[in-house]
């Protein structure tokens, strides 16, 4: 079946892409104001936080960490790591984030016990309510946006790259808040991007709004910025090396 021409350029050629606005400086401008310096981590090694970064546990102590009670928060601290005491609550950072860069180093227990959602289970909640799974997902077969690095009820990772149980694993997450008007109306929706094991796993996903289980409600207003919860699931799940970078609104 052949086309007319204008009918192929209606279709493919006449609506103009939309570029992304690149500001008001000439392009190779020397009077464009240039990015901050960051310092990285050693080469040796490469999780560690880098200059500019908030470091959430250093591996000591759990200053910086409450329950919802705000009372101390109860999870074990040994050799590097905390652990989840089974009972004893989330534990969410006292102080509040939005826009970040979040690096998170994560082991379930060895020998595994359990099935499904029961094996390895916590999570890592962004503003407290926006959930990247934790998950013993290492020859563990559960439903796919439940497994480990879904963002929780939307989105399956795009690979399965668990690492054996009481293994280190990591999460690498870009993420950017929800925006809300005075009326509560939401402007843009939150968006995610995970690095599991440095493969990435979720690529700018939009999320519907908070994750939950068997549910997905709606957006509701809230702060620009909320703290980092990590779930207690009854599991002795183990964090280490927790920092977070926070990200600014690009410069006009």
């Amino acid at each position: 079946m052949r086309f007319p021409l204008q009918l192929l350029l209606l279709a493919f050629g006449a609506v103009p892409a939309v570029a992304q606005d690149l500001g008001p400086w000439p392009q190779h401008s020397m009077d464009r104001p240039v990015p901050p310096v960051v310092t990285p981590a050693p080469s040796a090694t490469p999780g560690a936080p880098p200059s500019d970064a908030v470091v959430l546990f250093n591996g000591q102590s759990l200053a910086g960490w409450a329950t919802d009670s705000e009372k101390p928060a109860g999870w074990k601290v040994a050799d590097g790591y905390m652990e989840v005491v089974q009972g004893s609550g989330g534990i969410h950072t006292t102080r509040a984030f939005g826009d970040c860069q979040l690096h998170v180093e994560w082991a379930t227990p060895t020998p595994a016990t359990g099935e499904s959602q029961e094996r390895g289970n916590s999570g890592v909640f962004l503003m407290s309510r926006y959930e990247v799974q934790v998950l013993d997902s290492y020859q563990n077969r559960t439903y796919a946006d439940g497994q480990a690095a879904a963002v929780y009820g939307q989105y399956p990772p795009l690979a399965n790259v668990s690492r054996p149980p009481g293994e280190w694993q990591t999460y690498d997450i870009v993420f950017h808040a929800p925006r809300f008007d005075t009326a509560g109306k939401v402007l843009s929706p939150a968006r995610v991007t995970v690095f599991h094991n440095g493969v990435l796993v979720q690529d700018n996903v939009t999320l519907s709004g908070p994750t939950a289980h068997m549910r997905r409600p709606p957006y509701r207003a809230h702060p620009d910025k909320l703290p980092l919860m990590l779930q207690d699931h009854g599991v002795p799940v183990r964090y280490r090396n927790i920092w977070v970078r926070e990200l600014k609104e690009p410069a006009p």
